[in-house]
């Protein structure tokens, strides 16, 4: 079985490929002392190289023409990883196609040549960020967006008062052998998402072998659809600090250094912080490692910090363990989400999970830190 589902990801992986002219003329881009890409377009006869931290700045638009391949640069200094930031106020437009997808690598990847990059070699540059002005549950409602340390630079910050904030379009992108870890804890993810509002619209995303998690929210309510991510380090979903956008076609496939295939926190400063992360999630496929690891169990979701969630009609299988909810000794957490119908499951399958194929199996609910002996089991539906 895990032979069949690792043919299907490499197809999705060629589909999301395309030749290029062998001379293709490349252009080295650099933040320009704090002039970022200014409103310009990048197009399919070039490619962009992205050396350091490269923004677009609030009021600039950035629009990628679709079949354009961006490469990271590889750097000694880590907190100087290639990466590409919109920042709050700016627009990306990368409106790729099925047939020209939009490609972000690294440097070294020759996506010409079938191979030329080790098919699961992750942190090879960064990623790709985009910033938004929609709420979070932050105090102050505003934050450094993780995997970049530059507090004096205004454009890592994320957070506003608008819901409904546009950042572009992002459509048929494919995000590869990223995730630099600039600091320990402190890794950039595939594509990052910091209080990106509804108006922005994000459809046929790849994430591919990236060092740190697939896809990461903080905040906002961004809606997605058809997003894929493979063979990534961490855990291939993640969202925090009061994401309620809503998802559809989420697909993930993990190996044995893949952890959760959801990590749902609600709240990181403070974690009591309203609102609450309630995303609602449809027709999710997340297939784990088939590996059962028992000192670090892989999980198919994990809510803590009062994180909520809905996932309907949704396929989880191949994982130690199935769904964690933490469970404080007072206050707020995910169990009470729980119990008022804000993390709820219907209609969704578990196969293989190695804990059992019970509610009470498949719910593990935690006291304290996740790693403690389970308190209790929940009774749940789950069917």
């Amino acid at each position: 079985m895990r032979k069949i589902y690792l043919a299907v990801t490499m197809c999705l992986v060629t589909i999301l490929s395309f030749a290029q002219p062998a001379e293709t003329p490349t252009k080295v881009i650099t933040d320009n002392g704090g002039q970022g890409t200014g409103t310009a377009t990048w197009s399919s006869d070039t490619v962009y190289v992205l050396e350091g931290r490269v923004f677009v700045n609030a009021g600039d638009v950035l629009t990628i023409e679709a079949g354009t391949v961006i490469k990271g640069r590889a750097s000694e200094d880590p907190q100087n990883a290639a990466v590409l930031v919109v920042a709050r106020g700016a627009q990306l437009i990368a409106d790729g196609t099925a047939q020209a997808p939009i490609i972000f690598t690294a440097e070294r990847d020759d996506v010409t040549v079938a191979g030329d990059v080790e098919e699961f070699e992750r942190g090879l540059w960064g990623g790709l960020v985009v910033l938004g002005n929609a709420t979070t549950n932050r105090g102050g409602n505003e934050g450094q967006i993780e995997g970049i340390v530059d507090a004096e630079d205004p454009r890592v910050l994320y957070g506003g008062d608008n819901d409904e904030d546009n950042s572009g379009i992002l459509r048929y992108i494919s995000i590869r052998h990223g995730g630099t870890a600039i600091a320990p804890d402190n890794e950039i993810n595939g594509l990052t998402l910091g209080a990106v509002g509804s108006g922005t619209t994000i459809e046929y995303i790849e994430v591919y072998a990236n060092f740190d998690d697939g896809v990461e929210w903080f905040g906002g309510t961004v809606n997605t659809k058809y997003l894929s991510v493979a063979f990534c380090g961490d855990d291939s979903y993640d969202y925090d600090e009061g994401f309620r956008g809503k998802g559809q076609f989420w697909f993930t496939i993990q190996d044995e250094d893949g952890d959760r295939g959801g990590e749902h926190d609600g709240g990181t400063d403070p974690e009591t912080g309203e609102p609450f992360a309630i995303p609602i999630v449809y027709n999710a496929t997340y297939l784990g490692s088939g590996n059962p690891n028992d000192e670090s169990p892989s999980r198919a979701l994990t809510l803590r910090d009062n994180a909520g969630g809905q996932y309907w009609n949704s396929i989880f299988a191949d994982f130690s363990r199935g769904i964690d909810v933490e469970l404080l000794a007072s206050g707020t957490h995910s169990f009470d989400r729980l119990e008022a119908g804000e993390a709820a499951f219907a209609g969704d399958i578990f196969f293989n999970i190695d804990a059992g194929a019970t509610a009470e199996d498949l719910f593990t609910i935690t006291a304290g830190e996740f790693g403690d002996t389970p308190d209790s089991a929940a009774t749940v539906d789950a069917a």
